[in-house]
């Protein structure tokens, strides 16, 4: 019975942590859990965001991101606003890595 038990524990935190940080990029505002404005400098952002090439490679709240095809494979729906008074969350892409993260901690549980 222990084993059983032990094999759900690690199948339920498995698939939860293969679904950390990964979004998907939704058409309309009303579909989206988080509403998000690309800023032009990395100093006026509140998440710096990393794209992973691949969904494994997805940080859980720590700005590496993998954008998945469809949205049930997502863990938060994403819409990309014209403007940034729209935003709730404001993020800046960067080139590597190690510079993903967040600027502004107040907003991460936006991501949660």
């Amino acid at each position: 019975m222990k084993h059983i038990f032990f094999l759900i524990a690690i199948f339920f935190f498995a698939t939860q942590s293969s679904k950390a940080q990964t979004v998907f990029s939704v058409d309309y505002a009303n579909q989206a859990d988080v509403k998000v404005y690309v800023v032009k400098y990395e100093n006026q952002a509140d998440l710096k965001v990393y794209k992973v090439k691949y969904s494994n490679q997805a940080g859980q709240n720590d700005g590496k991101w993998f954008f998945t095809q469809y949205a049930n494979q997502a863990k938060k729906k994403i819409y990309f606003v014209d403007y940034e008074n729209q935003a709730d969350l404001k993020i800046y892409f960067v080139e590597y890595e190690n510079q993903a993260g967040w600027r502004n901690s107040s907003k991460k549980s936006l991501l949660y």
